[in-house]
């Protein structure tokens, strides 16, 4: 994979196709392959005749991982997210982000307008807002000597998927720290660019969608059907109703 500088950190992505590009962020304890090219979304993406950009955030894939939590700030993984940009000359793009990602996508939008085309909050609703009420489990789960001792379901959860994916678990436990800072609701009035809030119907760690939606400019709300917060990630309604909000607000014949 290729790799750039962004402050002291660097950051693996990869890019697919041709034509206006997408910028994909990907959630907590996943990467860009597994949030963005195994679910379909990079060949979804390419084949409505997009140019799909994964990243792989610090912290996660095969990008660096400190353990510092002062190094996963939102505004901070959001800076990177515009180097990537500004590495591939890209002088505005349409952002998908999921989970920790449409937060991220949510500061890019705020800090830098004029580069943010259009963004999709995946797996985000008012929880950008009112932050994470499971951050702390989580963080213990991530440090447990082992799975076996974990009651809480959100930290197994997590847990899981950490192992699953060969995470560096102190990397993630400094991220989740930090990562989950929550956005002052009047900032997110602030946010000037068309928004798609899409939540799973089932998601109890998103938050509600449509609260979300109401308090964005141009914000629009749409419930993913009989999915939860790990399941919606690649579903078929979710990828269809990106890909119309796309048409609207970004569409092929846009510059990137």
């Amino acid at each position: 994979m290729p790799r750039f500088q962004s402050s002291y950190i660097n950051l693996s992505y990869e890019i697919a196709g041709e034509g206006p590009t997408i910028l994909c962020v990907h959630g907590f304890a996943s990467s860009g392959k597994v949030n963005w090219i195994d679910t379909g979304w990079v060949e979804t993406l390419v084949e409505a005749g997009y140019r799909a950009v994964t990243l792989d955030n610090r912290g996660h894939g095969l990008s660096d991982k400190p353990h510092d939590p002062e190094a996963y700030y939102p505004a901070q993984m959001a800076d990177d997210a515009i180097a990537l940009l500004d590495h591939l000359n890209v002088s505005r793009a349409a952002v998908l982000g999921y989970s920790m990602g449409a937060r991220i996508a949510a500061f890019m939008a705020f800090a830098h307008p004029e580069r943010v085309a259009a963004a999709i909050f995946g797996g985000m609703g008012m929880n950008l807002i009112n932050g994470l009420t499971d951050g702390n489990d989580i963080i213990a789960g991530l440090r447990a000597p082992d799975l076996a001792s974990l009651t809480h379901p959100t930290a197994r959860q997590f847990r899981i998927f950490a192992d699953h994916t060969g995470s560096d678990r102190e990397a993630l436990a400094a991220c989740m720290e930090t990562s989950r800072q929550p956005m002052a609701r009047a900032d997110v009035r602030r946010i000037a660019v068309p928004v798609l809030v899409a939540v799973g119907e089932e998601d109890a760690m998103a938050g509600p969608p449509a609260p979300l939606a109401e308090l964005l400019p141009q914000g629009e709300a749409f419930v993913i059907p009989r999915r939860d917060h790990m399941r919606a990630t690649g579903d078929k309604a979710f990828k269809a109703a990106a890909l119309a909000f796309l048409a609207q607000h970004f569409p092929i014949s846009a510059e990137s």
